[in-house]
């Protein structure tokens, strides 16, 4: 047997560190201050990157969390299952009976395996462990054991790497056991490489997984983006195929019908512009004629017009000066269409249908009007509606003769609804022009001998559309044409109603 004197500057070692001590994993809240510039960077990334490193990120956090939840959990099992084992043993070795060995009598726990070491301590500090053995560390715990203040003593000797047990064995002693931890610190190092490994795979898998799955996900995103790009470096508006019937398919067929929306205003603007440039020419030619022929006499030696033509002339280039300057207000009202409705108010209809009889009645002094009018309240720009109720009045005295009576009503329906009808005193329109009257620019056979541009109706249409109304034309049976207005709204007060009058 050997022993050892008290150390002189023994002190009692800490216990072993745990999941709570100064030793624990990285502050998880770090990541948070580089959150900035992050998501700046990540502004700049494309969508399928986004795609694939926020997959990647929440892969990593979920295997990182899964794999120290389950290394601390094996670490603390694996603990526990060797401090049971310890204090079992260092149990046992205290009531393992008493040996001889060479006339000396020494206690059975000596004759233990050689994977602990184990050793008397004495109140006074001299310790007693098998000559064949290393003694095993011990300090203040371990000595107030023996002195009787504590009942036991289990810490990790942090010098050693041992695990250190003390139990008392009689009057002024006790025994005390350690014992490596190498072997589980090993264990639990390559459980640690494993998790690390798997982990890592996992991460690289799933960042594999979320490339592959952004790139199906966003390829109806690149094909849309491709189609813009054609239609802006083209112009080619067809619509782009759609397969499935997810939120990427919904935003295809909403940007084709953006597409249709945009080829049929192109188209209406086309044929605006040759309609319009088709009705200019007949004006300009005529309005060039004449001005040649005024030109050509007044050189040397042409023959000189007479007043009477030279007035014939001069009238004829008025006239058409007035064509052309009302198609080119005309095509400016019709070029109204998209814009903005902010000048939209609550409209008396009673008060636009008089101010529009009122500049009817100065136009064509020759015709009689004849109103009947119901109060009709609607929210509109009354300036549109003015110019399509004028323009009605105007197409019922280009074809009504002189001393006749053209007739205004404005009723309403019942059904939120009301009609503002112009019936002429003409000869009424033919049944193959009674669909395309309000089309730009058509004109009936009847109507191309007279003025006009065959925009006026176009323009009603124009007005009764934007206001949520129709427009439609019949011929009555007492002969002559009837020019309907529908428009919802409703009841006025009634004493704006205006009596028949002409």
């Amino acid at each position: 047997m050997s022993h050892t004197p008290e150390p002189g500057t023994g002190q009692d070692v800490p216990g072993r560190a745990t999941a709570g001590n100064g030793t624990a994993g990285p502050d998880t809240g770090a990541p948070s201050g580089t959150a900035p510039g992050t998501a700046g960077r990540a502004r700049r990334f494309s969508l399928r990157t986004r795609v694939m490193l926020l997959v990647a990120l929440c892969v990593g956090c979920t295997v990182a969390l899964v794999s120290f939840g389950a290394y601390f959990t094996v670490r603390d099992n694996l603990y526990q299952s060797f401090d049971e084992n310890l204090t079992d043993r260092a149990e046992a070795a205290v009531r393992s009976p008493t040996v001889e060995s060479r006339v000396e009598s020494i206690p059975g726990a000596f004759l233990v395996s050689s994977d602990i070491q184990v050793g008397l301590l004495t109140a006074s500090g001299d310790l007693v462990y098998p000559r064949a053995g290393n003694p095993p560390p011990w300090g203040g715990s371990e000595l107030a054991v023996a002195r009787g203040v504590q009942n036991s003593s289990l810490r990790t000797d942090e010098s050693t790497g041992m695990r250190v047990i003390a139990l008392p064995a009689g009057n002024g002693v006790a025994m005390v056991l350690a014992q490596s931890l190498a072997p589980t610190e090993r264990t639990l190092g390559r459980l640690a490489l494993v998790l690390l490994f798997v982990g890592g795979a996992g991460i690289l898998v799933a960042t594999a997984a979320g490339t592959a799955v952004a790139r199906a996900g966003l390829r109806p995103v690149e094909h849309l983006t491709s189609a813009t790009e054609r239609v802006t470096r083209t112009m080619d508006l067809r619509p782009i195929p759609v397969s499935g019937d997810d939120e990427l398919a919904r935003l295809t067929h909403s940007f084709n019908t953006m597409l249709a929306a945009v080829a049929e205003s192109q188209e209406r603007q086309r044929r605006l512009v040759a309609d319009a440039g088709h009705e200019l020419r007949t004006p300009l030619t005529s309005l060039r004629t004449n001005l040649e022929l005024l030109l050509a006499a007044n050189r040397e030696g042409a023959p000189v017009l007479s007043e009477r033509d030279r007035a014939d002339i001069e009238s004829d280039i008025r006239g058409q000066l007035d064509e052309v300057t009302q198609l080119i207000g005309d095509l400016s009202e019709l070029a109204r269409e998209d814009a903005p409705k902010d000048t939209d108010e609550r409209v008396d209809l009673v008060e636009i249908v008089e101010r529009a009889l009122d500049r009817a009645r100065r136009r064509a002094a020759e015709v009689d009007f004849r109103a009947d009018l119901n109060p009709w309240v609607l929210t509109g720009d009354p300036s549109t509606l003015e110019r399509a109720v004028l323009n009605l009045l105007d197409n019922a005295v280009k074809f009504s003769p002189a001393g006749s009576t053209v007739g205004v009503s404005l009723r309403p329906l019942g059904d939120g609804t009301a009609v503002v009808e112009v019936a002429d005193a003409g000869p009424g329109m033919a049944p193959e022009d009674l669909p395309r009257v309000f089309d730009r620019f058509y004109r009936s056979s009847e109507a191309r001998t007279l003025p006009g541009s065959g925009l006026g109706l176009a323009i009603v249409k124009q007005a009764a559309e934007r206001h949520g109304g129709t427009v439609y034309a019949t011929n009555r049976p007492e002969g002559g044409a009837l020019m309907t207005i529908r428009l919802p709204g409703i009841p006025g007060d009634p004493g704006a109603g205006t009596p028949a009058s002409s």
